[in-house]
């Protein structure tokens, strides 16, 4: 069957001498991974590696086949262009490690319009705006919705966070109890807007002690969730 979505690139993989393996999130059929035949040797049309950097937003026309592993395009073209997303150093750590966490999280091949939504509307917003030292964090907060473990948010006054249950609580009832500075940080992040995330001014190693606290938060409740490689040179970058 052809048919035409709009597609987000999670990761790419090289494949014999000249072809590519690459998965996408789909807004119609979620995860998805596609075959390029002959990408880095030719230079016309479908064919232009440009097209499929990790995150880009991407709109195809596809060969779909339910029971294929690997499915086909027929065409694609770049839905949104970024203007610094791929360009900026700093972005492209960033994006580097967004788009391995992103492939870690999203395995199932299930579709979800409302997060497709959100990738796509929040990397726009990474991509237009200049201060951005604390975007990573809201985004992983906010991605949590979507994949089913949002902190629960009553109770907000208590003085202990348990990630494992994802509810606050008076005293700590586990070993993944949060307290202190990064839950005074999860509270503030809890409904914040992306626009006002200047607000928060955060050194290094606290920026680096929440995001810590959040990929734990995303291993407890994702079976087989990694922690990203990236990561290293995410810290690096932003140190």
């Amino acid at each position: 069957m052809i048919t035409t979505t709009k597609a987000i690139v999670l990761s790419k993989l090289r494949y014999r001498d000249n072809d590519l393996i690459i998965k996408c999130y789909t807004e119609h059929y979620g995860v998805l991974s596609f075959l390029l035949h002959g990408v880095l040797k030719s230079r016309k049309g479908l064919n232009k590696t440009a097209y499929f950097q990790l995150l880009s937003q991407l709109q195809l026309v596809m060969v779909y086949q339910p029971n294929k592993s690997l499915q086909t395009i027929k065409e694609a073209k770049i839905n949104h262009l970024y203007s610094s997303l791929h360009s900026n150093i700093l972005k492209s750590a960033m994006v580097m490690f967004l788009s391995e966490v992103l492939s870690n999280a999203l395995k199932e091949e299930e579709k979800n319009e409302t997060l497709f939504s959100y990738l796509e509307t929040t990397l726009l917003w990474l991509d237009a705006h200049s201060d951005y030292s604390n975007f990573h964090l809201l985004f992983l907060l906010n991605l949590t919705k979507y994949l089913g473990f949002y902190p629960e948010k009553m109770h907000l006054e208590c003085d202990f966070f348990n990630l494992q249950d994802g509810k606050f609580e008076n005293e700590p009832t586990n070993d993944y109890a949060i307290s202190g500075e990064n839950l005074i940080l999860l509270k503030t992040l809890l409904g914040m807007k992306f626009d006002t995330l200047t607000s928060i001014k955060l050194n290094v190693k606290q920026r680096q002690s929440f995001l810590n606290v959040m990929l734990l938060y995303f291993e407890l409740h994702l079976g087989n969730f990694k922690k990203p490689k990236s990561l290293q040179v995410l810290n690096q970058v932003f140190n």
